[in-house]
């Protein structure tokens, strides 16, 4: 009987002692450590939704684009991510048009380093309606970027589930980036104006589609302009973002939602996008619809991200820091 309890005990014990190791090896309180998995079912489920004919291509000023914008706020209140603002909403007008971006906040856990923020976003509009194929003209934006939007939004569900963020993050989801930029330079401009201590900001831009095998899973515009891209890779364990030499080419770093925060705030500020001009067809089409996505390649990309994200922003310094070039 002695001898039984002593292997009882002993097996609690190990049992315990594994029970506090993450995926990673690494202790964590409650066993999950930081890891947990983003799955292709919940991305697919917001994806159906985004870029369904419902929301009309999701033109800024559309009905379409309220839609969007509501089941976003759904979605960081379900996540309990608080608002930035007094609302989610930041509300710009472009002539007799209303944008919105939608702007959520994960406090960080630090009592020092939850005084500097990351920005993630990606834009939630598209351009409505496109050349008519087949009888379709909605230009419904899976890719573009209905799938950056959802990263941005899984990230915030993650961080906000595991609180493991020191430094605080801000999930910001831009209206009117096809109308040149105006929903994010808006939000940039704002938060200079209230004096936001921003260290870092990544735009997620058409991640929808996977690279060919022999490339880096994904770019980042700008490449050289920080040193973004080896900091993300240490803390990735692996070379998720690589160099993409027609980024500079294509002047894809002031094409997109990073580029007013990096203007104003003179702060690192890329694009990462996995979509490079030869993996997929349907740029501003109408096919550029949610069956096209590759949703194992969306979550592989997403989880890959997580701890490189996670170590940057837990850093005790701020290892991210503009180039001369």
């Amino acid at each position: 009987m002695k001898k039984i309890l002593l292997i009882l005990i002993f097996t609690i014990l190990i049992a315990c002692s594994v029970k506090q190791k993450g995926a990673d090896g690494k202790k964590g309180k409650d066993g999950a450590n930081s890891r947990i998995q983003i799955t292709q079912n919940d991305i697919k489920v917001s994806m159906e939704y985004l870029a369904s004919d419902e929301l009309e291509g999701r033109a800024t000023g559309s009905e379409g684009i309220e839609k969007a914008a509501v089941f976003i706020e759904n979605y960081l209140k379900k996540n309990t991510i608080k608002p930035y603002f007094e609302t989610y909403r930041d509300t710009f007008m472009l002539g007799d048009i209303i944008g919105y971006n939608i702007v959520g906040l994960i406090e960080g856990n630090d009592p020092q380093l939850k005084n500097e923020f990351i920005i993630l976003g990606g834009h939630y509009d598209h351009i409505g309606t496109g050349k008519e194929v087949n009888g379709d003209t909605i230009a419904n934006g899976a890719n573009d970027d209905a799938s950056g939007t959802i990263a941005a939004m899984e990230f915030g569900k993650y961080f906000a589930k595991t609180k493991t963020n020191k430094r605080s993050i801000l999930i910001t989801l831009y209206a009117a980036e096809e109308m040149g930029l105006k929903g994010s330079d808006h939000l940039a401009k704002r938060l200079k104006e209230n004096s936001l201590d921003a260290y870092t900001m990544i735009n997620f831009e058409m991640i929808g589609v996977p690279r060919a095998s022999d490339k880096p899973m994904a770019y980042m515009s700008g490449y050289n302009r920080s040193n973004f891209p080896p900091i993300l890779n240490k803390y990735a364990g692996d070379e998720v973002i690589g160099f993409f030499s027609r980024a500079k080419e294509m002047n894809l770093f002031m094409r997109s939602d990073n580029f007013p925060f990096y203007n104003e705030l003179k702060i690192p500020a890329h694009a990462i996008s996995t979509f490079d001009f030869t993996n997929f067809e349907y740029y501003h089409h109408v096919d550029d619809e949610a069956d096209q996505m590759n949703y194992e390649h969306m979550a592989s990309f997403i989880n890959k991200m997580i701890p490189a994200l996670e170590g940057m922003m837990n850093a005790p310094t701020k290892e991210v820091v503009l180039n001369n070039d």
